[in-house]
């Protein structure tokens, strides 16, 4: 199953169309959390907003994650060990009020298990390389593994 998000704050009609002709030809069911977006979708399953409880559920399921950059979405396919494809809200398009998402695909695209998507031509190479991740989950810095090393050692011995 792919699960496609956009958010709850703005519709992303571009993107909801975009996965809405792919899903026709797809051997994945396809469900959509569409936010304020007015696109009707005919080929995947879409609603509006989806609890919480739900949407965590429906992420357990899922294969792969499509989504605008939306840091809490990148947040929860890392969290839960699922690939992700971003594909960037554009304020020039009128999907935002500034291009603050181009810079997170930016910073976001060399990470394991996120994948970029620019423009609706990128989206199904993006999630067929998704749908081929094996190995999604984050892999911590050098640093991090340190400071749980550290953690451990005080929580075991009370000592640095």
């Amino acid at each position: 199953m792919i699960l496609v998000t956009v958010g709850m704050q703005l519709g992303f009609d571009r993107l909801i169309a975009a996965m809405d002709a792919l899903a026709r030809d797809l051997d994945e069911e396809v469900v959509a959390q569409t936010g304020k977006g007015t696109y009707t979708p005919r080929h995947m399953e879409a609603r509006a907003s989806i609890a919480p409880g739900e949407f965590e559920q429906l992420v357990t399921r899922s294969k792969v994650i499509v989504s605008h950059a939306g840091i809490g979405t990148v947040l929860t396919a890392q969290r839960m060990s699922r690939p992700i494809v971003l594909m960037p809200r554009r304020a020039n398009l009128g999907e935002h009020r500034n291009d603050h998402q181009l810079a997170t695909v930016d910073k976001l695209a060399m990470r394991s298990g996120i994948f970029v998507a620019m423009d609706e031509s990128e989206l199904a190479a993006r999630i067929a390389d998704g749908l081929a991740a094996s190995d999604t989950a984050s892999h911590p810095s050098p640093s991090v593994e340190r400071l749980h090393r550290s953690l451990a050692r005080f929580i075991e011995t009370g000592r640095l």
